[in-house]
C-alpha cells in the first residue's frame, strides 16, 4: 500500500522548479487519422535524442486502450531545471517539429514527485533517484505564464500604443477556466506579457487567440516584430509562440492586502550566456527568505526564465524605492557580488555589482520595466 501524502503543507502560497525533487512530465496527444506510422517514426527519432539530454532518466510511450488515436508520453527527470533547459531550447524546437504534422492536439503537464511505492522495477541507481518533494505546497488555483518577444528598434512607442489600445476579451473561457489577469511590460524593444489563469492555461490561450480584438492587435504589430510570423499558418504560429514562451519557475505570496494597496512591477535581469537558470535560482532563494520577514513589502513575486532572459514580477506595498535592495532580490550580503557574475551588466546599462545606494538606485531604475497595460479581473467580475 502506498504512503499517503502528509497533511502538512507550506504556510505560504508557493511553486518552485528549484526544490531539487524528481520531475514527471506527461504529454497527452491526439493524432490525426492515418498519422500513426509517421508519429511512431518521429517518436523513435525524438526518443533517441532526448535520452542523451543531461538529467533525463526514462520515458514511456503509451496508447489508449479505448481510443487508439490517443497517446501518452511520460518522462522522468532528475529535477525540473534540466528539463526546462531542454524544453525551452532551440534543439527541442527542432526535435519535436516532425511531430506537429501528426498531432491534432497536445497537452503538457509537469509534476514534482511527492511519494512513490517501493516496487520500482528495475530499481533506479542511487545516482539517478533524485529527491522527492519534501512537503506538499499550498497553491491558489492560479496558473502563471508569460510570453516575450522583441520588436524592431525605433518601433517601441508605436508597439506600446497598439498593445495598450485593445478591448479585453471575455474573461470566462468555460465552466472551469477564467482569465484572471494580464500584465504587459516593455524594456527597450523587449515585450513581456504575463498571464494569470484559473483553470486550464492552454484552453485560455486558445480562447484569447480566437478573439477578433486580439487577432487584430497581433496582426497590427506583425510588421514591427524582429522575428517574422504568420498567424494564419499554424506551423509558423506554433514555432513563434514556442520560442516566445517564458515559463514561471518560482512563485511565492505571503499575505493579502486591501484592494488598491498593492502595485505591480516587473524587473528585467538579462543574464550572461548560460547563467539564466542560476540567476533565477538566486532570486528565488532570496524571495523565499524575504517571505519570512514580517517587514517584507512584497505581497508576491513570480520569476519567469527562459535561456538567459529572467523577469521577476513583483506585487509591492507602497513605493518600490522604499526598500530597493529587497525589491531587487539583493537582500543577502553577498548577492551583489554573485549577481555581478551572472548578470549581463552591459545589456542593462549598469556598471558591475550594485554596492552603494546610488548603484542600487540606478540598478532599480534600469531593471524596472515600463508598464503598458494591466488588466485585472480578480475584483471587477468582468
Amino acid at each position: 500500500m502506498s504512503e499517503q501524502v502528509p497533511e502538512r503543507v507550506s504556510e505560504r502560497v508557493s511553486q518552485s522548479a528549484f526544490d531539487g525533487s524528481r520531475l514527471r512530465v506527461i504529454l497527452l496527444l491526439d493524432l490525426h487519422d492515418g498519422a500513426q506510422k509517421q508519429f511512431l517514426k518521429a517518436y523513435e527519432r525524438m526518443r533517441n535524442q532526448v535520452a542523451s539530454v543531461p538529467g533525463h532518466i526514462s520515458d514511456q510511450l503509451c496508447q489508449s486502450i479505448e481510443n487508439p488515436s490517443q497517446w501518452l508520453i511520460t518522462s522522468e527527470w532528475e529535477s525540473a531545471p534540466p528539463f526546462l533547459a531542454w524544453v525551452n531550447s532551440e534543439e527541442h524546437v527542432e526535435t519535436v517539429q516532425p511531430l506537429h504534422s501528426c498531432v491534432r492536439d497536445t497537452r503538457s503537464l509537469r509534476f514534482s514527485i511527492v511519494r512513490e511505492t517501493g516496487n520500482v522495477s528495475p530499481p533506479l541507481p542511487e545516482s539517478e533517484k533524485g529527491r522527492l518533494q519534501a512537503t506538499a505546497r499550498l497553491g491558489d488555483g492560479v496558473v502563471r505564464h508569460a510570453l516575450t518577444f522583441t520588436v524592431k528598434p525605433g518601433s517601441e512607442r508605436k508597439v506600446a500604443e497598439i498593445l495598450s489600445g485593445y478591448a479585453s476579451p471575455q474573461a470566462q473561457v468555460d465552466e472551469n477556466t477564467r482569465l484572471r489577469r494580464t500584465s504587459l511590460f516593455m524594456h527597450g524593444n523587449r515585450v513581456v506579457r504575463a498571464i494569470e489563469v484559473e483553470g486550464d492555461l492552454m484552453a485560455a490561450l486558445r480562447h484569447v487567440s480566437r478573439q477578433p480584438e486580439v487577432r487584430a492587435v497581433e496582426e497590427a504589430i506583425n510588421p514591427y516584430l524582429e522575428q517574422d510570423r504568420d498567424l494564419s499558418d499554424p506551423g509558423s504560429a506554433r514555432v513563434f509562440f514556442t520560442r516566445a514562451a517564458l515559463p514561471a519557475v518560482h512563485h511565492v505570496a505571503v499575505r493579502t492586502g486591501e484592494p488598491g494597496d498593492v502595485k505591480r512591477h516587473a524587473m528585467f535581469y538579462p543574464a550572461k550566456p548560460g547563467s539564466g537558470m542560476a540567476l533565477a535560482r538566486l532570486l528565488a532563494r532570496e524571495d523565499e527568505l524575504a517571505a519570512d520577514d514580517p517587514a517584507n513589502p512584497l505581497h508576491g513575486s513570480t520569476i519567469f526564465q527562459r535561456d538567459d532572459i529572467v523577469v521577476r514580477l513583483v506585487d509591492v506595498w507602497g513605493d518600490i524605492t522604499h526598500d530597493p535592495v529587497l525589491t531587487l532580490g539583493l537582500k543577502g550580503g553577498r548577492n551583489g557580488a554573485v549577481l555581478s557574475r551572472l548578470l549581463d551588466a552591459d545589456a542593462l546599462g549598469v556598471d558591475g555589482a550594485p554596492t552603494t545606494e546610488k548603484d542600487v538606485a540606478r540598478f532599480l531604475e534600469r531593471s524596472d520595466m515600463q508598464l503598458v497595460t494591466d488588466r485585472d479581473r480578480t475584483s471587477s467580475g468582468v
